[in-house]
């Protein structure tokens, strides 16, 4: 950047305030204020008013927290970007993930004058349409109805309405932009802004290993994440028992919670009846300090993500943080994993299949000359690439190219 910005932009979320996600926390929070770009966070908490974050930079803006929430969000939120613009009027409007806010985002940055943005971190209506899809396998009743009219108007009213009428679109992707590209949108007006890490948050020489004796002795393999049937985490099951004959030491360690007990309760099911307790380790939830205390611990970090069009645009951050960290990471070839991984050099890409991922597991443990070059690589591309200093920066550059100043 050449000249400090001085930038001012509401932001509808989904999320609830105050945030928790770093994407929000870090990037808005944090980052956005040393280019001189402030953000009024627009959301539901309960009713809170104004709270202040990074000395100034980040406000939140909190309408109703209730069991209505969600059917009434989109007029809270325009009550909110109300409340938002008294405070201080902002240069744009931008909506994140958001499909009846982005409609009334885009009609009020239009009566007001500003750029209309809109963030997509998410394809929404196409998940809209397989949770559509996996009710209509159980019967086409009222409650899929219901589904397929939400799916339908979603379509619409995303790709007719909202998106044609921004400015910009920030997505999570390269594999995102190229994506809508081919659904006819301006490759031009897209910045792709990719998951990152506070680079100081995981940096290894901070982090206490953990000293959790299950660990001592055995070769320790990583999952750092959720655990969902959805997300075919009976794969990281699989990858074990390729594994067992021959690393008759493995530990995996699912260093992760699941959305729903329901789900906690069939991984601990899988894992009983495949005879894997002495071989997997499932934490369940973790503060962070201790998850990543069981990170340092391990020799390879796994990355399975299911292929389709919801993950192929996907973003993860675990693999990202393996490689900050100095994990070696095994990870499939969803593009942007395929990506990091090419251009890093600090693990290995193959196909997600329990085969493949034991192979890779296997030759990261019993080559130390490869395992050790992989290390080296991680964190040292990680800062140059997928911090969020360095993604701070592209953010508030587009935001200087969008809005006309400063850069």
């Amino acid at each position: 950047m050449r000249k400090p910005l001085s930038i001012s932009i509401a932001f509808i979320v989904r999320d609830p305030l105050p945030p928790t996600r770093a994407d929000l926390l870090t990037l808005f929070g944090a980052e956005m204020p040393r280019h001189g770009v402030g953000s009024e966070l627009v959301g539901q908490s309960g009713g809170a008013g104004p709270v202040e974050w990074g000395g100034g930079g980040m406000h939140a803006v909190g309408s109703l927290g209730s069991r209505y929430a969600s059917v009434l969000a989109p007029a809270w939120d325009l009550l909110g970007l109300a409340r938002a613009w008294r405070r201080r009027k902002p240069d744009g409007i931008q909506v994140r993930d958001k499909i009846a806010s982005g409609l009334l985002g885009r009609l009020a940055a239009a009566a007001l004058g500003v750029p209309f943005l809109y963030w997509m971190s998410f394809p929404i209506v196409e998940g809209f349409e397989v949770r559509r899809d996996e009710i209509a396998r159980r019967g086409r009743g009222p409650r899929w109805l219901a589904h397929a009219a939400r799916a339908a108007a979603s379509r619409w009213l995303l790709y007719r309405l909202v998106l044609p009428g921004a400015r910009h679109v920030f997505v999570q992707s390269e594999a995102m932009a190229d994506w809508l590209a081919g659904k006819g949108f301006a490759r031009e007006r897209m910045t792709a802004v990719p998951m990152g890490i506070d680079a100081a948050l995981c940096a290894r020489g901070r982090i206490v290993p953990s000293l959790d004796p299950r660990l001592d002795g055995r070769r320790v393999v990583l999952y750092l994440g959720r655990v969902a049937q959805a997300r075919g985490s009976g794969f990281l099951l699989d990858v074990v028992e390729q594994l067992a004959p021959d690393v008759p030491d493995i530990l995996l360690v699912i260093a992760g919670d699941a959305p729903s007990g329901d789900e906690m309760a069939w991984m601990r099911a899988e894992i009983a009846r495949r005879r894997l307790d002495q071989r997997v380790l499932l934490t369940g939830w973790l503060a962070r300090h201790e998850a990543l205390g069981y990170a340092v611990r391990a020799e390879v970090g796994l990355s399975p993500i299911p292929r389709g069009v919801l993950y192929d645009v996907s973003s993860p951050t675990k693999l990202v943080e393996y490689l900050a960290l100095g994990i070696p990471g095994v990870a499939n070839d969803i593009p942007d994993q395929a990506r990091v991984l090419a251009e890093s050099g600090a693990g290995l890409c193959v196909p997600m299949e329990a085969p493949a991922f034991a192979a890779a597991v296997r030759r990261l443990l019993h080559e130390p000359g490869l395992a050790a070059d992989c290390r080296a690589r991680g964190p040292a591309w990680v800062r140059a690439h997928r911090s969020y200093a360095i993604l701070g920066r592209t953010v508030a550059e587009a935001y200087a190219g969008i809005l006309g100043r400063g850069a």
